[in-house]
C-alpha cells in the first residue's frame, strides 16, 4: 500500500514508512525538500490579493505594495507631452478692417443688441429718432359682440375716421349683421405728428357672403365702394344607397352632419328609421346651397327628404312659414306624436285624486304639477292659438291654448305671461315663466289638458293633424317640387 504524506512524495512498504531507503525508484522529490539547496516555489504566492479583505494582514500589505509599484511604474513609463503652439491671426488694420467690418456680426460692445445685427461702417451716422414708415398695412379681427368702430380704433385708426368708416359701412349692411371673425384689411397712412393717430387710407372686408366692401380715402374724405360677388343658388342634391347605416352612408356621400340629422328627423315623422328603412333603399337629399364666385360654399336648410324603397317612394318637401314637411305626391302635411313636457323639471303631482296641500281634503287633481326653478321658461306643448291669457282664480297667471282636434292645454301659476289672447304659437315657443301665483305652495307649473272640454291625463293625449293644400298654394308647391327634382344628382 502507499501512503501520501506530502505533494510529490510517496512512501511504499508495510513497515518502513519513514525510512529513506523505502523511497521508490524514480519518485519525484519536491523543491521544498530537495537535498541540494533550499528553493522557494513563488507560483503559490498571491501577488494581487483583495485589498478589501484581511486588512492589516501580511498578505494585505504585500498587495498594497504591489499596487503602489505598478502605479509608479505606469507614471514613470508614460509619455511626456510638450505644449503645442497655436496660430493667432494678426489683427486687421487700415483698409482691411474697413472692408471686413460691414460683413461682421457686431458684438454688444460695438453697438449690437442681439448679436445678430450687421455692423455699420464709419460712414453711417446715428439717427436721433427712428423715421416713420410712410404706410402701415395690418389686419384686425371683429370679435364676438364687437362693434366695427371699436375694432378699428383698437387697430390704430383715429376716432373720427373710425366713426366715418362705420357710418359708410352701415349704408350698405347693418353693422350688427357683420359676422364675428370677419377679417378687416387696413392701410394706415403717414401722419404729420406722432402724437396723433394715423389716417385711414383703406378698409376692405367681406361684409356678407355676396358682398365685399372697401372704404378708400380721396383727399380728406372717405368713400365707400361696393363689390358684389356672384352667387350660384343651384340646390345641392345627394343620393346614395342606405347600406348598413343611413347616417354613415349619407355622410360618406358628402352630406354635412347637420343636413343628415335634419333628413333623418324628417323621415322619422312618417316612418320608423330602424324598422322600415332597408339596406337596399336609396336616399335622396336636396338642400339649399350658395356657391360664391370666389369659391366659398354655404349649405342651407334641407328642402326635400326622399327615400326610394322600390315599390314605395317617400318624398317630403319643406313648405310654409313654420317649415313643416309636406308629402310631395299628396300635398298634405301630417303631424303625429304625444305632447312634450312644457317645462324642464320633475313631476311633483300626477293626474287623479289627491290630498290638496292647502285645502286639506281629497279632491280631483285635473292636471299634472311639474316642479321647476322660479323663472324657468314654459313652452307650448303643441301648435295652437292662445284662447286665454291672464289671471284665473286659483290658477294664478294662466294661459290656455286651443289645438286642432278638440284639444286644449292650460298652464297655471306663471310668474309672467309671454303671449296675448288670439296669438298663434308653435310647439316649443315660450308662452310664460314658472312662478307661484294663485293657490300654490311653491314655484311649479300646473299643466292641464282638455279633450272636447273634459280634463284628461296629459300623458295619454296623442296629437294628429292633417292639412291639405289647394288653389294657388298647391300650384306653388308643385312648382317647387318640380324645381327641386330637376336638380342634377351629385
Amino acid at each position: 500500500m502507499f501512503l501520501r504524506e506530502a505533494p510529490g512524495l510517496e512512501l511504499a512498504g508495510a513497515a518502513g514508512a519513514g525510512s529513506a531507503g523505502s523511497l521508490g525508484a524514480g519518485a519525484a522529490i519536491p523543491a521544498a525538500v530537495a537535498p541540494r539547496g533550499r528553493r522557494i516555489d513563488l507560483s503559490h504566492i498571491d501577488w494581487v490579493p483583495d485589498l478589501g479583505a484581511e486588512i492589516g494582514s501580511l498578505t494585505w500589505w504585500r498587495g498594497l505594495a504591489t499596487c503602489t509599484l505598478l502605479c509608479a511604474a505606469a507614471v514613470l513609463s508614460g509619455p511626456r507631452f510638450a505644449p503645442i503652439p497655436g496660430y493667432v491671426a494678426p489683427p486687421l488694420r487700415g483698409a482691411a478692417w474697413d472692408e471686413a467690418r460691414p460683413l461682421a456680426i457686431a458684438p454688444l460692445g460695438l453697438g449690437g443688441t442681439t448679436g445678430k445685427r450687421l455692423a455699420a461702417n464709419d460712414m453711417v451716422r446715428p439717427l436721433a429718432e427712428t423715421p416713420e414708415r410712410p404706410i402701415i398695412e395690418l389686419t384686425a379681427t371683429l370679435g364676438d359682440g364687437d362693434r366695427l368702430g371699436s375694432a378699428l380704433q383698437r387697430a390704430g385708426v383715429g376716432r373720427d375716421d373710425a366713426a366715418k368708416a362705420a357710418s359708410l359701412v352701415s349704408q350698405a349692411v347693418a353693422l350688427g349683421d357683420i359676422p364675428s371673425g370677419t377679417m378687416l384689411d387696413l392701410t394706415l397712412g403717414r401722419r404729420a405728428d406722432k402724437r396723433v393717430a394715423r389716417p385711414l387710407e383703406r378698409l376692405a372686408f367681406r361684409a356678407k357672403f355676396d358682398l365685399n366692401l372697401a372704404v378708400n380715402r380721396a383727399g380728406d374724405t372717405l368713400t365707400l365702394e361696393r363689390h358684389p360677388i356672384a352667387i350660384d343658388h343651384t340646390p345641392l342634391r345627394i343620393t346614395g344607397r342606405v347600406g348598413s347605416s343611413l347616417y354613415r352612408s349619407a355622410r360618406a356621400a358628402g352630406a354635412p352632419a347637420r343636413l343628415v340629422e335634419a333628413y333623418i328627423k324628417a323621415l322619422a315623422s312618417r316612418m320608423s328609421i330602424g324598422r322600415d328603412v332597408r339596406a337596399d333603399d336609396r336616399f335622396d337629399i336636396i338642400a339649399d346651397q350658395a356657391r360664391a364666385a370666389t369659391g366659398e360654399v354655404q349649405v342651407g336648410q334641407l328642402q326635400l327628404a326622399g327615400l326610394d324603397q322600390g315599390r314605395r317612394r317617400v318624398e317630403l318637401v319643406r313648405w310654409g312659414e313654420g317649415g313643416q314637411w309636406w308629402d310631395a305626391r299628396e300635398a298634405e302635411s301630417r303631424r303625429r306624436g304625444t305632447m312634450g313636457m312644457p317645462v324642464a323639471g320633475h313631476v311633483t303631482s300626477t293626474f287623479g285624486m289627491r290630498m290638496h296641500p292647502l285645502l286639506g281634503f281629497r279632491r280631483m287633481h285635473a292636471g299634472m304639477d311639474i316642479g321647476a326653478r322660479y323663472g324657468s321658461p314654459i313652452y307650448a306643448a303643441s301648435d295652437g292659438v292662445v284662447a286665454q291669457a291672464g289671471r284665473a282664480g286659483g290658477y294664478g297667471n294662466f294661459v290656455k291654448l286651443s289645438h286642432p282636434g278638440g284639444i286644449a292645454t292650460g298652464y297655471g301659476h306663471m310668474s309672467r305671461i309671454a303671449v296675448r289672447r288670439g296669438q298663434r304659437v308653435t310647439r316649443g315657443e315660450v308662452i310664460g315663466y314658472v312662478g307661484s301665483t294663485g293657490l300654490s305652495t311653491g314655484p311649479h307649473l300646473h299643466w292641464e289638458v282638455w279633450k272636447n272640454g273634459v280634463s284628461v291625463n296629459p300623458r295619454s293625449v296623442s296629437l294628429s293633424s292633417v292639412a291639405v293644400l289647394s288653389g294657388k298654394a298647391l300650384r306653388e308647391f308643385k312648382a317647387k317640387v318640380a324645381n327641386l327634382l330637376a336638380t342634377p344628382k351629385k
